[in-house]
Formats: C-alpha cells, structure tokens, sequence
C-alpha cells in the first residue's frame, strides 16, 4: 500500500485545476498587462481567480488580493512592507511558534535594530492573549501570528488577539496557510488586517500564493519593477498556476463544510489508535486543533527519534513528517517543541501525520498497525542501531 499523510507539506494538484491551467496555457497565455486581446484574455483569467481567491476568506473586494509565488513570500511581503514604511526601527511581536517564514523575517529586522517580542505558548501551543495586551507598546507596528500551526497542529484564538490588535490601531497578520480550505475563514468579521494564503496547500499547483490586504493598509514593495499587483509584486504574473490556484480556492469552498467534518472524524481515530502506545504522546492543543492534524512525540527513553519514525514508515509505503532537521549530519531539536517547554531529547521525537482528500478510514487503520509493529521492533533493537 502506498499512503501519503504529509498534505500539510502539499497537496496533489487536483485535476480540475490542471484542466484550468492546460486551457490556458492552450488558448490564454498572453501577458495580463498587455493592451491587446490576447493580453487582455489574460487578463480576464487573472481577475477571475481572484475573485475565486477573495471568495474562499470571504473577502468583499477582489482588489484585496495580491498574488505572491506562495505562502512564504506573503509572509515576508506583510512583515517587511510593513517595516518597510519606517526609517527607525519599531516593535515587532511574533509568537515563539511561527513558521520560519515570518521567524527569519522577524530575526532579520531584529539584526537591524528592531524590537522583536516572541510570545510564549502554553505546553498545548496556545498563546494566552493577556500575554500579547502586556507586550504592546507605544512603538509597537505590527503584530503577526500563525493561525494554525503546521507541526503540532494548534489553533490560536486569533479572533480575541486580533481584537487585542485592532483596539491599540496596530496592524496584525495571520499565516493561515494550513487552515484556509480546512477551516471558515471570513475576513469581514476577523480582526486581521493581513493574512497569507498558499495554492499547493489546497490542492492548487505549487508556486503561487496570496496575501490578503485590508483596504486602506499601506506596505512597502518587495520588489520594484513594473508595478503589477497593485505596485506591490512586480513582476508578469504566473497566470498559469494562479488559474489552477483559482479553481483550487473555489472547490475548496464548496466542499469544505463537508470535508471538514470527514478530516475530523478521521483525525480522531487515528489519535484513539495511537493514544495508548507507551512512550507516544500527543503534541499540541487537542481540541483547538487543525482537523486533519495528528502530531505526537516519543517520549521513551529509548533513543528513537521522528526521523528514524518518518524513515521506518516510509519503507513500508506510509509518507509522514517530522518536526526536527537534520543538518551536517547532526539532529537539531524543533525549534516549536522546545517553545513549547519540551526537552531537547523529546524535541527531537515528534512526528506529524497530515490527511486529505485521498485519505480513507482504511488508510488510518493500517498506518496505526503499522506504526506499532515498528515501534515494537524498534524497541528491542539496540539504540546504536535505532538512533537515524
């Protein structure tokens, strides 16, 4: 058998995209910004998407869409076109659980002089809002924080931190790469003023995302040149692949309240299967939590680790995740275990099945089998021999 749970790393373009993008690609592959029919047909396409786009977070206006190569180039044009406005350094307030595409951003503006505050989470991943109300300041710009984490899988109350943000006139940002399609999202009644957004994570093709804009919020270009994308993103826009990000976003609203109670219910019996192996435990809020994210730690003191796990499974046909790097050889802890007051030993043991549209109750069962027959053999195998 072979079963993919990585669809929180990507997910297969679904094939009503790719009929969108060989339509195109076939008949309306002219330059958007070129006056000419053929331009202008290009034109059209990218205008639909975008409306497409808007309609999945429930943006009013299409004009609030700013095409990107992906979710993290949005992430970076929110946090540097904001800072971007400034000649001084101000005040940043991250969480200590983002993604490297806003925690880099975040640690580059910090080497030039700005205030990074990187709020801390509860052993759940959770941020506690009265944390971010004392965090603020009267140089504070900007504000941005994941709303679903990609590795252990929490939900943050960004609704009541927006809140927090929008009485003290500071602009905030949310990553909401892993919850749009998964989850409701509606920009008319959340408190987020910038949120970013990724095709391949909706089943659209890779290399092209989105960044949400409220009206009236200014940011300062990434990139000069001929001014496409409201000035913002210069640069021909890859029609091709934001067509098949269109066609993913408008599916994508169609199908999930449906498929947002089936990923649930399958979520939860993959963790009722794996709850009650010593030495694994779950990871993460339980139930302000992603509904297709399963992530546990091992614990034991056996020197097992998420690497030597996602390497196991993926010989028997099974694709999964692991929150720690390797690099030059040497294991690095998760950075996100670690913020959230695990050890270096158990942050180096984390593990993440994410699940999908391809996903079946079958898939569950035999991964959950298959998981504990290797966790059985690796057990009484040497830890020389078990330590990848």
């Amino acid at each position: 058998m072979q079963i993919y749970l990585d669809y929180s790393a990507t997910t297969p373009t679904r094939p009503e995209a790719i009929a969108a993008m060989q339509e195109i690609l076939l008949h309306q592959w002219g330059n958007p910004s070129s006056l000419h029919s053929w331009g202008q047909r290009a034109a059209t396409v990218l205008e639909l998407a975008r409306m497409k786009v808007a309609g999945l977070i429930g943006a009013s206006s299409s004009e609030s869409i700013i095409f990107t190569s992906g979710g993290t180039e949005s992430d970076n044009l929110a946090l540097m076109g904001i800072a971007g406005q400034y000649t001084q350094p101000q005040h940043l307030i991250i969480s200590s659980v983002e993604h490297s595409a806003v925690a880099q951003p975040a640690q580059f503006l910090e080497q030039r002089g700005w205030r990074v505050t990187r709020l801390p989470v509860s052993r759940q991943g959770r941020i506690n809002p009265a944390d971010l109300e004392a965090a603020i300041s009267k140089d504070t710009v900007l504000i941005s924080v994941i709303y679903g984490q990609s590795e252990v899988g929490t939900l943050q109350p960004i609704e009541e931190l927006g809140k927090i943000a929008q009485a003290h006139g500071i602009v905030f940002h949310t990553d909401a790469v892993q919850v749009a399609g998964r989850l409701p999202l509606d920009v008319a009644s959340l408190p987020v003023d910038l949120l970013s957004l990724s095709s391949h994570k909706i089943y659209g093709p890779q290399g092209t995302g989105a960044l949400y804009v409220r009206p009236g919020v200014q940011l300062y270009p990434l990139i000069g040149g001929g001014g496409q994308e409201r000035g913002l993103r210069s640069g021909t826009e890859a029609t091709v692949a934001i067509a098949g990000f269109g066609v993913a976003a408008e599916l994508a609203s169609e199908e999930l309240p449906e498929e947002m109670l089936r990923l649930r219910r399958l979520r939860d019996r993959l963790f009722e299967q794996l709850v009650d192996i010593e030495g694994l435990v779950p990871t993460g809020d339980r139930w302000h939590r992603l509904p297709h994210h399963v992530s546990l730690c091992w614990q034991d003191t056996r020197e097992i680790t998420g690497k030597t796990l996602v390497r196991q499974l993926n010989l028997a046909g099974i694709g999964i995740s692991a929150g720690s790097a390797c690099h030059s050889g040497k294991l690095s802890p998760s950075p996100i275990l670690r913020a959230m007051g695990y050890s270096d030993r158990e942050a180096i043991g984390g593990i993440r099945f994410t699940l999908g549209k391809q996903t079946t109750e079958a898939d569950i069962d035999w991964t959950a089998m298959v998981l504990k027959q290797i966790l059985q053999r690796l057990r009484s195998e040497s830890p020389c021999l078990v330590r990848i």
